[in-house]
């Protein structure tokens, strides 16, 4: 019985593919958006911790004052930014524009820059208002 399979191409996968700044972006779009699901239940622990009273708080509070645990925080707040920085780029394609090739390779470049320019702004603001 002679080999079928081997005249068939095989499909492309992304080790063929030269990565561009949009698949990138696309890629991160939705690992940052499984982030932001899974990092939803600290905000949740936060504020039911909140509700709890004042040792509760307290204990949540120390906990996140950690540093593995700011580092997750600063994890998901990049997440954040950054989802919804490619959400309005995705609103913006919704609309109808930014199809244009050198275009959408700006906004997906502006995607990153941005979410990290914002994470890094806010993680300042932070350190500023706590000290």
């Amino acid at each position: 019985m002679a080999n079928v399979t081997r005249s068939r191409p095989l499909s492309p996968h992304l080790q063929i593919y030269k990565p561009i700044p949009t698949m990138v972006m696309s890629i991160l779009h939705r690992i940052t958006g499984v982030a932001l699901y899974f990092g939803t239940i600290l905000v949740v622990a936060w504020l039911i911790a909140v509700a709890s009273g004042e040792a509760r708080y307290n204990s949540i509070s120390w906990i996140f004052g950690t540093i593995p645990a700011l580092l997750v925080l600063f994890g998901y707040s990049w997440a954040l930014f950054h989802h919804m920085l490619g959400g309005i780029r995705h609103f913006m394609w919704d609309m109808g524009h930014g199809y244009e090739k050198s275009f959408s390779t700006k906004l997906a470049i502006g995607n990153m820059i941005g979410s990290i320019c914002l994470t890094v702004l806010l993680w300042i603001v932070i350190y500023l208002v706590r000290f």
